[in-house]
């Protein structure tokens, strides 16, 4: 049997995965930032919309060399490596606004980097983040219905994905680490027949299963 090259390929994306713009985020991020940090900046097109809509001072900070190049072309600075290599390089209560669109996910410490970062946050700085919901429905239904666990090259079972979050469980790392959770909502929805009659029966109960991802905005208590 032929081994599936999308299985041991960390690596493989889909070619737009780097250039999503995630305007969807843009709502959260506060209308007075003046410095901003993309952790996880892709090509840059995020940042840019916010550099062009707020006059943002906008840094990034992204892994992959080839797309921090691109990324360096629409932002003011862009710094590549990992996020745990590059912490000292950025400059203390200096951002009014740190985002993580779909990043925590993937750190095998998010708590060290979460902590880490509140000195690099200005005195009334906020941290945003968009951090998949495991418990969406087309997930749980896979898992509990038809028995399956299946990573992919992206999405909820993104295989690159080290860490799985619930709306619970995200305020509950940030409260632990210190956060006050000012916002959290799902985004993102599924409105399929089947999530809505789930809905239905658990009387509301589990309203969290139509989002994709939940977006957070905390700041240091």
């Amino acid at each position: 049997m032929s081994v599936n090259a999308s299985i041991t390929d960390l690596s493989a994306k889909r070619a737009t995965y780097y250039s999503q713009t995630r305007t969807e985020m843009l709502p959260f991020i506060p209308s007075n930032t003046k410095r901003l940090l993309d952790i996880g900046c892709s090509e840059g097109l995020f940042g840019a919309q916010l550099k062009q809509k707020l006059g943002a001072e906008v840094w990034g900070i992204e892994l992959i060399p080839s797309v921090a190049e691109l990324a360096r072309q629409k932002l003011d600075r862009v710094l590549c490596g990992d996020i745990v290599e590059q912490l000292d390089k950025l400059p203390d209560r200096y951002f009014g606004c740190i985002t993580f669109n779909d990043v925590i996910e993937h750190l095998v410490d998010p708590y060290r980097i979460l902590l880490a970062l509140k000195r690099k946050l200005s005195p009334q700085g906020v941290m945003v983040a968009s951090i998949p919901n495991v418990r969406y429905f087309p997930t749980l239904f896979n898992l509990v219905v038809r028995g399956e666990w299946r990573y992919e090259d992206e999405g909820i079972l993104d295989k690159t994905h080290l860490r799985f979050f619930t709306k619970k469980s995200i305020i509950e790392m940030f409260e632990t680490l210190g956060y006050r959770v000012m916002r959290i909502e799902g985004i993102n929805r599924s409105s399929g027949r089947k999530t809505k009659l789930l809905k239905l029966i658990t009387f509301g109960r589990m309203s969290d299963i139509e989002y994709l991802q939940f977006a957070c905005v905390a700041r240091p208590a």
